[in-house]
C-alpha cells in the first residue's frame, strides 16, 4: 500500500490523503494527511474514495504535515561513522526537527542568507502507526505504517556552533519527506539508498547497513516518550554528504542555488528537490 498527502491543485493550505494505485492518487474521503488518516486507525478498504488524478500531475505535500514528533538519528551508517572519524556508538544519537522543518518531495528549498554551508543527508524515514509506549523490539515492527524518503538537509555552519546539532538541523521547510509512504509489508530493509547532486550520485549504500535498526529506534525513542501515529524518525545517512568531501579546489561542495539535489529508495520513489 502506498499513500501519500496531496494538495489540491496546487495549494498548500489545501490538502489530502491519497492512496497510490498504478499511476493514480485516490483522494481517501475526511482526512487531510497521511497523518490524520492514521490516527483515525481506520482502514483503507473502509474509507469513502473520491476523484482520481494521474500520478504524474500531482502535487506532492510532506507526508505528514503536522506530525506530533520528528526524531532524527545520527552517526547510524556505518561507513558514514567512519568518514566522520566517529566511534560506533553504543546508543542512538538523537535530535530533532519540527513540523515547520518539513517540506514536500518536490519542492524548491531555499539557500538561508545566514548560512551557505548546505549539506545532503539522503535518509530512511519510519513513519509512526499505531504507536505507543516503552515498546519491545518484537513490538515495535507492529507499530510503523511504513517507510518514505527523507534528506536531513543540514546548515552545517549553525549545526557546528555548538555539541547539540539541532540549530543546524531543523530549518524552515528544508526536510522533504515523501513523495509517499510504503507499507512494511511492500518494502524490504536493504533497498539501495541513493543520493545524486546534479545527476552525480554522491551517497548509494544499503539500508541494511544501519547500526541500530528500525525497531530499535522505535522501540527506543518510545522509551523517552510515547509515540503517535504520524510520528516520523529518520534513520541516519550513509557516507558521501559534501562535509566528508573537497572539490578540485580544496572546498567542501556544498550545495547552492540552482542545484537539483535528489534522493531515491528502492520500491519508495524519488524525491526531486531544486535550491534557490
Amino acid at each position: 500500500m502506498r499513500l501519500a498527502t496531496l494538495r489540491r491543485d496546487g495549494n498548500p493550505a489545501d490538502t489530502f490523503a491519497a492512496i497510490i494505485e498504478n499511476d493514480a492518487a485516490t483522494e481517501l474521503s475526511g482526512f487531510a494527511d497521511v497523518g490524520a488518516f492514521l490516527a483515525s486507525g481506520r482502514s483503507v478498504d473502509s474509507v469513502e474514495r473520491l476523484g482520481s488524478i494521474p500520478l504524474s500531475s500531482a502535487s506532492f505535500a510532506t507526508l505528514v504535515t503536522s506530525p506530533s514528533k520528528v526524531f532524527c538519528i545520527g552517526l547510524n551508517y556505518r561507513n558514514h561513522i567512519a568518514e566522520t572519524g566517529n566511534e560506533v556508538p553504543k546508543f542512538p544519537t538523537i535530535f530533532t526537527k519540527f513540523a515547520d522543518s518539513l517540506c514536500g518531495a518536490q519542492d524548491e528549498i531555499e539557500i538561508p542568507a545566514e548560512d551557505h554551508r548546505i549539506d545532503w543527508e539522503g535518509e530512511l524515514a519510519i513513519v509512526i502507526g499505531a504507536g505507543g509506549r516503552r515498546l519491545t523490539e518484537a513490538d515495535a515492527l507492529g507499530a510503523i505504517a511504513g517507510y518514505a524518503v527523507s534528506n536531513d538537509v543540514s546548515m552545517r555552519g549553525y549545526q557546528g556552533r555548538t555539541p547539540e546539532w539541532t540549530q543546524g538541523k531543523c530549518w524552515d521547510a528544508a526536510t522533504p519527506v515523501g513523495p509517499f509512504m510504503v507499507s512494511p509489508d511492500e518494502f524490504e530493509i536493504g533497498a539501495r539508498i541513493v543520493t545524486r547532486v546534479n545527476g552525480e550520485v554522491v551517497q548509494e549504500d544499503s539500508t541494511a547497513d544501519l547500526v541500530f535498526s528500525p525497531a530499535a529506534l522505535v522501540a527506543y525513542c518510545s522509551t523517552l516518550v510515547r509515540l503517535r501515529p504520524g510520528d516520523l524518525i529518520l534513520t541516519g545517512t550513509p557516507a558521501g554528504v559534501a562535509l566528508g568531501r573537497r572539490n578540485a579546489e580544496g572546498r567542501h561542495p556544498w550545495l547552492k542555488a540552482g542545484d537539483v539535489l535528489e534522493t531515491e529508495i528502492e520500491g519508495l520513489g524519488v524525491q526531486r528537490n531544486v535550491f534557490r
